[in-house]
């Protein structure tokens, strides 16, 4: 039996422990608490890891009163209030990992800048004891031990307090989707505009770490599933270079594109996220080709004179027409071109000639990496026909709002020898990567590539999709480099994000560029949980 979520917190109130080995499902806490007024002030709002870690430090907070706080916050604004649907499932063991970070440090024993820190995880990445679904209801009660980088991050002293909704499957089930919905979670809403969209897949992670549900988050993404939400929901995404972050232990979609990433409110959090999670593991081959040291300190490059003398690229298109989004763009090139860096107009040589490779490749390694992991860990369903099967026999919880083609189409095709597939993978990545990105950067002797990271949110509109405004990352995505999304304005009360790309490996200087702008622009705005229609005039940058 599990405790709802207002026994949890009334166990956890009187004896600062742990309610219950059992998971507590978020869902659990629909009309748990009355609702209260989402602006009621928030004592950490906003608060960074690093002001968070001085207070611990000063004695005047610890993790376990930190902890609580986000525990009633999630109450109080997820499932009653204005309903966000963001986090999915909480760690019944929060409360004790919290505790023990807290005894460590009376002891004088600090793990890193992250010692104590409430986290969440997007609910396709295995974190004890907690499920690891992907949305799906065919692996609710699928509970594998911790991934790779959630070893990691326990390591550095996070405290692991829950799981994320996501768009389900990490939005590769139909070409229908909308997202932000599982049939496990929900539909995850944008905060800025509850009636509007979060972009997907990694919704929840955005809108928890937009809304102060936690210090910080961490995502997936293999097409714009990190930087999209962060973008529409107004704050921090970096997507790595695939290797850097290990993919072990996560639910996949492909081994050319996958990866995890922090999100957050600020580059200086990412950064100290980022740092936690990268590293070498002999179980995931692509960590391997990193260069150079396998631990970095990625908050050592938060220079906020980064940009004086930097060499930047624009990437002008169709994103620039949309309503707010031109002015906006030329608002953030002028702050860049003010703090001493060079921009210059570019195009990428192969704009978008890589999407039907692309494409390909992403059915073929779905298929055969899929299979994969739920064998390895011995998942209730254990390949994509199992998974389509009982989607079809649980068609009323899991097929009503759209259907499953992409993955149907994933397990018609061949295995990974198939000539067309080896074909495509190359393609895709030459393509976007040494004939796209490096070849603009190249040409004009550039640190990075800069663009509108996608367009505002959009309506949520049940039973038609997603009207997806269009995007500037799928470059960075197939050739497996990184590309990070900072606040750059608003419109019409929603955020927009400017995306930052570069070549392989170039995390430092994308984040010493990005915290550079971030610093000047100070663009971030919390989100006010309002339903509201659109208003006449979009608001300035």
């Amino acid at each position: 039996m599990r405790l709802t979520l207002t026994s949890m917190l009334m166990l956890m109130s009187l004896c600062g422990c742990a309610p219950a080995p059992a998971p507590v499902h978020a869902s659990e806490a629909r009309g748990a608490l009355p609702a209260t007024p989402p602006d009621v002030p928030f004592v950490y709002a906003e608060a960074d890891i690093a002001n968070l870690q001085a207070q611990m430090a000063s004695g005047a907070l610890d993790s376990v009163h930190l902890t609580r706080a986000y525990l009633e916050r999630i109450a109080r604004l997820d499932r009653a209030g204005p309903r966000l649907n963001a986090v999915i499932e909480l760690n019944p063991d929060v409360l004790k990992e919290a505790a023990a970070r807290d005894a460590e440090r009376q002891r004088g024993h600090l793990r890193g800048p992250l010692h104590g820190i409430p986290l969440l995880l997007k609910d396709n990445i295995g974190a004890r004891p907690m499920s690891n679904s992907a949305g799906s209801l065919a692996l609710a009660t699928f509970r594998p031990d911790d991934a790779f980088l959630v070893t990691r991050l326990r390591e550095a002293g996070a405290v692991i307090l829950g799981k994320t909704n996501l768009s389900e499957w990490a939005n590769f089930r139909s070409s229908q989707s909308i997202s932000g919905w599982s049939a496990r979670g929900g539909q995850t809403r944008n905060p800025y505009r509850l009636n509007h969209n979060p972009c997907g897949s990694s919704s929840g992670s955005a809108v928890a770490v937009s809304a102060n549900l936690a210090a910080a988050a961490v995502g997936t993404e293999t097409d714009g599933s990190i930087v999209c939400p962060a973008a529409i929901n107004g704050v921090v995404g970096l997507k790595p270079t695939v290797g850097l972050v290990s993919r072990e232990g996560i639910i996949p979609i492909s081994f050319s594109q996958d990866t995890a990433g922090p999100m957050a409110r600020s580059v200086a959090d990412a950064a100290a996220l980022l740092t936690a999670m990268a590293g070498r593991d002999a179980a995931d081959p692509a960590t391997a080709t990193m260069p150079g040291r396998a631990v970095y300190d990625y908050t050592s490059r938060l220079n906020a004179d980064s940009l004086r003398g930097a060499r930047i690229g624009v990437l002008y298109g169709p994103l620039d027409q949309r309503p707010g989004i031109g002015p906006a763009l030329q608002h953030a090139i002028a702050v860049l071109r003010e703090a001493g860096a060079v921009v210059v107009p570019v195009q990428l040589p192969t704009q978008g000639q890589w999407q039907d490779a692309e494409r390909l490749v992403l059915l073929y390694e779905f298929k055969a990496g899929l299979q994969r992991y739920l064998t390895t860990y011995k998942a209730p369903v254990r390949d994509l026909d199992q998974v389509i099967a009982w989607n079809r026999s649980h068609a009323d919880k899991e097929l009503l709002p759209f259907g499953q083609d992409l993955m149907e189409a994933a397990a018609a095709v061949g295995g990974l020898g198939s000539p067309e597939y080896i074909a495509a993978r190359t393609e895709a990545r030459r393509l976007a990567g040494p004939e796209g990105i490096d070849a603009a950067l190249r040409a004009q002797q550039l640190d990075a590539l800069i663009a509108p990271t996608t367009g505002t949110a959009w309506p949520i509109r049940a039973g038609a999709g997603d009207d997806f405004p269009g995007e500037s990352y799928s470059a960075a995505a197939v050739a497996g480099y990184p590309s990070l999304s900072v606040p750059m304005a608003h419109v019409n009360g929603l955020p927009l994000g400017l995306l930052f790309m570069g070549t392989a490996w170039s995390e430092p200087r994308l984040i010493e560029l990005a915290y550079a702008y971030e610093q000047r622009t100070q663009a971030r705005r919390p989100p006010r949980f309002k339903t509201d229609s659109l208003l006449a005039n979009p608001s300035p940058p």
